[in-house]
């Protein structure tokens, strides 16, 4: 019998997915994706080249197991999933996903370990904008292959998956004359409006082998922010002036979007909404939010009392997720989020010239519009002593660590607590951003384009993850900012507190 270490020097050499033309011309991938792994399971996410019954089989050293799935069709952009169970602690799974009469694609997951041993992951965000595509001239989206090397066991991906509303042009030429070459498609030629552009954007980063190979040797945890429908999208979006848009109902491109997102992310078969918790054994539970779906209007957020207008994450989340805390009985609960804190994300005017705001944050001064949400929770938190929180998040472009602390802060009735911030993932490098002072934040550390710089191409180096290590034995939780190739610009232990 082929030994156990044997079987992963074949399967990683087997390809994860692969690049092909269909009859109309259309480059497309094929790939496997391994998400929200907890519990005893995993769910097995596949694009297949053919329509057909899903299948999927694993092992760790001993006999296959098979667990049937869904028939993938062009109902389904050929996507489906596959939920395993009965999968044993701390091992890497092997698995092979196919449909009738096509190669199986091959990969592999690792399962939260036994007990209080050691948890490695990471987190990034905002995928594939502002133009910067697949550049086959760099070796495509090597970020990918910098973090696949460091081996965690599982990936966060903090939001904008996709840029559903940046298309992805054939060259940009840089300020020093230089020219960076995209590999482009029909799929991300345009803003997505119908379905099949959504999913087009989706295809377009599984393009990239770099992000084939990652998504078959690393479980992944997804979740959505604005640019998988448009920039700053909510109700009160309004693109009729906007020539880009033939569609120009919100709503109706935030439904295409949605279904795009559920049919592409490795979520659970069973899934209908993104926020949820992923349980990862005794020292780490992870809360993904969602921020988008719940929220309100962008408005001027100033308002002095609670409504549906300030609503963040909405009544019905914010409740699952206190209850959900209080009950939690891992060490480190991770708050993943798609927005910061306590960074302003200005987003226009409106009719009577004030600024309006996309995040929570909306400058100096006490809890206001969806602050109010904010410092609800945060109380909450505090009544119920809820400790040992980590924020983690992405969305602005460039990567810091913030700690937030009540004698700090305009409002005060919070226990202290980190965020850390990454990414982008071969999109354009911003910031800084000031932080509003309402919450108490200081930066310790923010790498950021310099003073009059910004949308900086990836060839500029400065693309960033997190990297998160919990010890089981002192149990504690140290985050690591990492740039590009691996490099460590900023860490910090945390040490747990107990009672």
């Amino acid at each position: 019998m082929m030994r156990r270490r044997d079987l992963w020097k074949v399967l990683a050499a087997c390809p994860a997915g692969a690049m092909f033309l269909r009859a109309t011309g259309r480059l497309e991938p094929t790939a496997v994706q391994t998400g929200d792994v907890a519990g005893g399971e995993a769910t097995v996410w596949m694009r297949s080249a053919v329509p057909g019954r899903m299948s999927v089989k694993w092992r760790t050293a001993g006999a296959w197991r098979e667990a049937p799935g869904p028939a993938l069709s062009a109902q389904t952009d050929f996507t489906g999933r596959v939920l395993l169970t009965g999968l044993p602690a701390g091992q890497r799974i092997f698995y092979e996903a196919s449909v009738e009469g096509a190669h199986p694609l091959r990969g592999s997951f690792l399962t939260p370990p036994h007990g209080h041993a050691d948890v490695r992951f990471l987190w990034s965000g905002d995928m594939v904008g502002q133009g910067w595509g697949i550049n086959p001239d760099i070796g495509g989206i090597t970020i990918f292959e910098t973090m696949r090397k460091l081996e965690p066991h599982f990936f966060l991906h903090s939001g904008d998956t996709i840029y559903a509303d940046v298309p992805v042009p054939p060259e940009v030429t840089l300020p020093d004359g230089r020219v960076w070459k995209n590999l482009v498609t029909a799929g991300k030629s345009k803003v997505a409006e119908t379905l099949d552009e959504f999913r087009g954007a989706y295809r377009y980063n599984l393009l990239d082998e770099n992000v084939r190979r990652f998504s078959a040797q690393v479980a992944q945890v997804w979740q959505w922010d604005d640019h998988e429908v448009m920039n700053n999208w909510s109700s009160s979006k309004d693109i009729r002036d906007d020539s880009r848009y033939r569609e120009k109902d919100v709503q109706t491109l935030v439904k295409r979007a949605r279904q795009a997102f559920l049919e592409y992310a490795p979520l659970s078969p069973a899934a209908r909404r993104i926020y949820r918790k992923i349980s990862y054994g005794p020292l780490l539970d992870v809360f993904v939010l969602d921020m988008r779906s719940f929220r309100g209007p962008n408005t001027w957020n100033r308002q002095e009392t609670a409504s549906s207008e300030t609503a963040y994450l909405g009544a019905t989340q914010i409740e699952w997720l206190i209850r959900d805390l209080r009950t939690s009985k891992a060490l480190w609960k991770v708050m993943a989020a798609d927005m910061p804190i306590g960074l302003p994300a200005p987003d226009g005017k409106d009719a009577l010239g004030r600024t309006r705001f996309d995040a929570s944050a909306n400058g100096d001064g006490p809890p206001l519009g969806r602050e109010l949400e904010i410092a609800s929770l945060l109380s909450a938190m505090k009544q119920h002593n809820i400790r040992n929180t980590v924020w983690l998040t992405a969305d602005v472009h460039y990567t810091a660590a913030h700690h937030y602390h009540p004698e700090r802060a305009r409002f005060h009735d919070f226990l202290p607590f980190w965020e850390f911030v990454s990414g982008p993932l071969n999109a354009g490098t911003f910031g800084p951003t000031r932080l509003d002072d309402t919450f108490g934040p200081r930066a310790l550390f923010q790498k950021a384009p310099p003073a009059g710089r910004s949308n900086l191409c990836p060839l500029e180096g400065m693309q960033f993850f997190g990297d998160v290590r919990i010890d089981g034995k002192r149990k504690t939780l140290e985050v690591t900012l990492r740039d590009m190739t691996g490099a460590a610009l900023y860490s910090k232990t945390l040490i747990p507190e107990f009672g």
